[in-house]
């Protein structure tokens, strides 16, 4: 059925493929920054049962390096913070791709004479 698409049926078909794509991304990206906050967070809980005068190294790339148990802290402090604003910009990112999916595929069906009866997408089109 697509090659008989009108031409702004088309258009718009594609803008949804590339909104749902999008809003992959988006989701990968969100998944992976939730991860991350997670752990931090669980790593700032442990730090918090660990006393003030104890060793501590940080992980700079592929090096371990001594550093004070406030500034590891803080660091950790700063990461999770940090990782929370990333995953609440990536929450309304994601809803909003998804109110454009939404009325792209509402304008799309009416394009397709999605009126009662009409035909619309992902219909299994009658025989």
């Amino acid at each position: 059925m697509q090659g008989n698409l009108p031409p702004e049926a088309q258009e718009k078909l594609e803008e949804l493929q590339d909104l749902q794509e999008t809003a992959q991304q988006v989701a990968a990206q969100k998944q992976e920054a939730e991860t991350q906050l997670n752990e931090s967070q669980t790593a700032l809980e442990q730090l918090e049962d660990i006393e003030g005068d104890t060793q501590m190294y940080q992980q700079l790339g592929e090096l371990l390096v001594e550093t004070e148990y406030d500034e590891a802290k803080a660091d950790l402090e700063e990461k999770v913070n940090s990782l929370e604003v990333r995953v609440d910009t990536l929450e309304k990112q994601e809803e909003r791709v998804q109110e454009q999916f939404e009325e792209l595929q509402e304008e799309l069906q009416q394009m397709l004479g999605g009126g009662p009866g009409g035909g619309g997408l992902g219909g299994a089109g009658g025989a």
